[in-house]
């Protein structure tokens, strides 16, 4: 024998109705419109051959039926609630694997991991390393960090932070045989590439350094490599400040200028769209907002021209 079921998007509109007394609320509730809400509670009356609300001196109320009827179904709405809650809580802990780009695992993600373990320590993280930011996610991948505009389609991307790049060097360099003291002192030295030379072209145009030689250096294809050569002293690098704060803060490098290149780009958390309430991805979503948050309030964007 089958079972009768009343239209499921019905009876949803009417007990976010019936609990509020007001179609308007319940819209609100559900993300539609007051209209669509009075649709689906029309449709149920209809189904059920029996009216379920009447007004009163513009004030919603629920018939008599209608009350025995939201008494009845009520709880079963808290217990389907409960019982997602506690299916989601079952995936808060097990591995979680991350993926990201080499010099940002390198230089940001590894050295904070341990802050995430105190917090959730059921959750074992396993560190991915990945080439290319395309916004897509493998089967075995379950977050990501990307570095790009945040438009990739199917997946959640929440924003981490924007990013800008600042130059920066060995403190032997300012004060060397060859001192730096202004951005024209730069021709004296080697200039250090990330991927390509246009990040030092685009600065040395905006600030007006039209005499620096900006084709020359070695390009390096991992951030994080360009942050070591700059460390050892091999020259100036363009860093981006999200992988050059460690450095910075433990003095192996420092800023000789206030000019900073704002990027296009920003950094992402990226999971999928279905997936992102699960416990474990949403624990390790929250944590990287939160963080970075925090560390955005401590260090804000250096004084000086803003480059785009």
């Amino acid at each position: 024998m089958s079972r009768r079921l009343p239209p499921l998007n019905a009876l949803k509109a009417f007990e976010a109705a019936a609990r509020h007394l007001s179609f308007t609320k319940a819209a609100e509730e559900l993300f539609v419109t007051q209209a669509a809400v009075s649709h689906q509670i029309k449709a149920l009356e209809d189904n059920l051959s029996i009216k379920l609300f009447r007004r009163k001196n513009r004030t919603l109320l629920l018939t008599e039926e209608g009350q025995s009827y939201f008494l009845d179904i009520k709880d079963i709405f808290v217990s389907l609630s409960d019982a997602t809650e506690k299916l989601l809580s079952k995936t808060a802990s097990g591995a979680l694997t991350v993926a990201s780009a080499p010099s940002f695992a390198i230089q940001w993600l590894v050295p904070r991991l341990s802050k995430f373990s105190e917090l959730h320590p059921e959750i074992d993280v396993r560190i991915k390393a990945i080439d290319l930011d395309e916004g897509l996610l493998t089967d075995d991948v379950d977050v990501a960090i990307y570095y790009g505009r945040g438009n990739w389609p199917s997946v959640r991307a929440d924003k981490l932070r924007n990013e800008y790049m600042i130059p920066v060097c060995s403190p032997a360099l300012l004060t060397g045989p060859k001192p730096i003291n202004s951005i024209h002192d730069l021709a004296n030295h080697t200039l250090l590439h990330d991927l390509s030379r246009k990040d030092w072209k685009n600065w040395s145009r905006q600030v007006g350094a039209t005499s620096l030689n900006v084709n020359q250096g070695p390009i390096f294809s991992l951030s994080s490599l360009v942050l070591q050569a700059a460390i050892y002293g091999q020259g100036v690098a363009l860093g981006y400040s999200v992988l050059a704060r460690p450095e910075i803060e433990a003095g192996r490098l420092v800023c000789p200028f206030e000019e900073f290149l704002l990027s296009k780009n920003a950094y992402y958390i990226v999971s999928e769209t279905n997936q992102s309430e699960l416990g474990k991805i949403k624990a390790f979503r929250e944590w990287m907002l939160d963080l970075f948050e925090q560390e955005e309030a401590c260090n804000k964007m250096p004084v000086g021209a803003h480059l785009d």
